[in-house]
C-alpha cells in the first residue's frame, strides 16, 4: 500500500522512453523533492538501460513492455503513457483499472472510438488524468491567457494561429518518421496539431463552445509527380545526383549536425540525428541513412518516394457558439521550427504573439505594451515543464484542477480534430453538435 503522495515525492511508471518520454524524465530528475521515477518500460536496450541507470531504477522494476510492468500490479503513483499513439488506448484502460493517475501523451488515441473509451475509463476509476497538450502550460500562453481575461481586448471576434511545422522537420517525422502513414499512426493534423487546436479553447478558457468546423488540405509536395527530374530513378538520397540541392536531403538533415553542431540560425538543429543514434557517431548515422540502413532504409529514403500518406499543409476554420471564429494553419514548408504565430482580435485591442514573446495593443489609447514571459527551458516555450509540474501536483494533492482541465475538454479538443478531418475529408461543413452526439453514441 503506497502511503498519501502528499507526504513523499510522487512515484511515477514511465512507459517509452523516446523522445517524449525522456523530456519527461528529464523534468524528474530535475526535481527529486516532489517526484521519483522508480519503474521503466521500453522496448530498445541502450535506452532502456541508460535511463534505468540514471534514475536508479531497481531492475525487477525494469521492462521490455509496458505489460510486463501491469503485470506487477500497482508499483508506483502515477504512469506516463508515452508509447506509439495507437498504443495508448489499451494501456490508459489497462492502468486506470489499476488506479495508476495517468498521464497520456498526445493525441491520446487514434480514434473517435477510442477516446471516448479512454475519458469513460478514467472517469471511472476516479483517476487523475493528463494530456501531452503541453501548449496550454507554456508560461508565454498562461500569460496571454491571464491578459485576455483583464478584459483589456473587450469581446474576442478572431483568433488567427499558425504553426509553421519546419521543412526539415516535417521531412524527419512526417515524411520518413513514424508519423508518416495514417495506416500506422494518423492523420497530420491529430498527430502534429490536435494541440493547436486545443489551444484555441484555451484563449477562450474552454467555457466557449463550438458550433462548427470546416477545413481544407492534402499531401502536397512530398509525392512521386513531385520527384524533380534531376533525381532520376533514384530511391535514396545516398548517390543521388539531386542530393546536393535537395532541402530535404537526409545528409542534409542527419549528417551535417553531427559534423557542424546544432546550426540554430538555419532553423535547424541535432535533435533528429539523436533518433537515428544516441549519441550521435558519424559513422552510425552515416550507415543509417543507406538504403540498407536501420528501419529499412527507410531514414534516408527520398522524400518523392516514400510511403507517406499525411498531409503537408492544412487550415482549419472554427465558429464558436458566441459568435467568435478562429482559423489554424499547419504547414511544412517553413523555416522556422514550429515557433507558432497567434494574433487575437478583440473590439477594444488585440495581441499579437511568436510563442516567446507577445504586444498588447489597447484600441483606446493606442497603447501596446510588450510582454516576454520567463521561459524556463525545456520544449514548447516551457510547456513541457510546466504540464508535468501541473501533472505532479494534481497527482500530489489528488486534485484534477491542478491540470487546468478536465477530461471531457481534452475530449472535446481531440474531436474538434476528428471534425476537421471528417471536413476536409467529405468537402462539407461539420455542425459539431451534430457530430459529439455521433461520436458518443458510437455512430461515426
Amino acid at each position: 500500500m503506497l502511503a498519501p503522495a502528499q507526504d513523499r515525492p510522487v512515484t511515477v511508471a514511465l512507459i517509452g522512453a523516446g523522445q517524449r518520454g525522456g523530456i519527461y524524465a528529464d523534468y524528474i530528475s530535475l526535481n527529486p523533492s516532489t517526484c521519483r521515477l522508480v519503474a521503466l518500460a521500453e522496448p530498445r536496450p541502450t535506452r532502456r538501460s541508460t535511463l534505468a541507470k540514471r534514475h536508479s531504477i531497481p531492475s525487477d522494476l525494469v521492462f521490455k513492455d509496458w505489460k510486463e510492468l501491469a503485470s506487477r500490479g500497482k508499483v508506483a503513483d502515477a504512469v506516463i503513457i508515452a508509447i506509439m499513439d495507437r498504443g495508448h488506448a489499451e494501456a490508459v484502460k489497462v492502468f486506470a483499472e489499476q488506479g495508476y493517475d495517468i498521464l497520456c501523451e498526445k493525441p491520446i488515441a487514434t480514434s473517435i472510438e477510442e477516446c471516448v473509451g479512454i475519458v469513460e475509463a478514467v472517469k471511472k476509476h476516479g483517476v487523475i488524468f493528463g494530456c501531452g497538450h503541453v501548449l496550454r502550460y507554456s508560461p508565454y500562453n498562461t500569460s496571454i491567457r491571464q491578459t485576455i481575461s483583464t478584459g483589456i481586448l473587450g469581446k474576442i471576434i478572431n483568433i488567427q494561429h499558425l504553426e509553421p511545422v519546419g521543412r526539415q522537420h516535417f521531412a524527419h517525422s512526417y515524411v520518413r518518421g513514424n508519423w508518416r502513414n495514417e495506416k500506422t499512426a494518423s492523420f497530420s493534423l491529430m498527430a502534429k496539431s490536435c494541440h493547436d487546436i486545443d489551444i484555441l479553447n484555451f484563449y477562450r478558457s474552454d467555457q466557449i463552445e463550438p458550433r462548427s468546423l470546416s477545413s481544407f488540405g492534402n499531401l502536397n509536395h512530398f509525392k512521386p509527380s513531385e520527384k524533380p527530374n534531376e533525381a532520376g530513378d533514384a530511391t535514396h538520397c545516398v548517390g543521388c545526383a539531386y542530393e546536393p540541392e535537395c532541402p530535404y536531403s537526409a545528409k542534409k538533415i542527419y549528417l551535417e549536425p553531427v559534423y557542424d553542431g546544432p546550426k540554430r540560425d538555419s532553423g535547424d538543429d541535432i535533435w533528429a540525428t539523436h533518433i537515428l543514434d544516441e549519441p550521435p557517431d558519424i559513422e552510425n548515422v552515416a550507415a543509417a541513412i543507406q538504403p540498407d540502413g536501420i528501419a529499412g532504409g527507410r531514414w534516408g529514403k527520398c522524400v518523392y518516394s516514400g510511403d507517406n500518406d499525411v498531409v503537408d499543409q492544412q487550415v482549419v476554420n472554427i465558429q464558436y457558439k458566441d459568435g467568435t471564429t478562429a482559423s489554424f494553419t499547419m504547414v511544412a514548408f517553413t523555416k522556422q521550427v514550429c515557433n507558432r504565430v497567434t494574433r487575437i482580435h478583440g473590439s477594444h485591442g488585440e495581441i499579437v504573439g511568436d510563442m516567446s514573446t507577445y504586444t498588447v495593443t489597447d484600441f483606446r489609447t493606442g497603447e501596446s505594451t510588450h510582454h516576454e514571459p520567463a521561459n524556463e527551458g525545456g520544449g514548447h516555450g516551457g510547456g513541457d515543464m510546466g504540464l508535468m509540474r501541473s501533472f505532479i501536483r494534481a497527482c500530489s494533492e489528488q486534485d484534477q484542477t491542478a491540470l487546468g482541465v478536465e477530461p471531457e475538454d481534452i475530449l472535446r479538443s481531440h474531436l474538434m480534430v476528428f471534425a476537421a478531418e471528417e471536413s476536409r475529408l467529405k468537402d462539407q461543413n461539420v455542425l459539431y453538435d451534430d457530430f459529439q452526439k455521433r461520436c458518443l453514441s458510437g455512430s461515426v
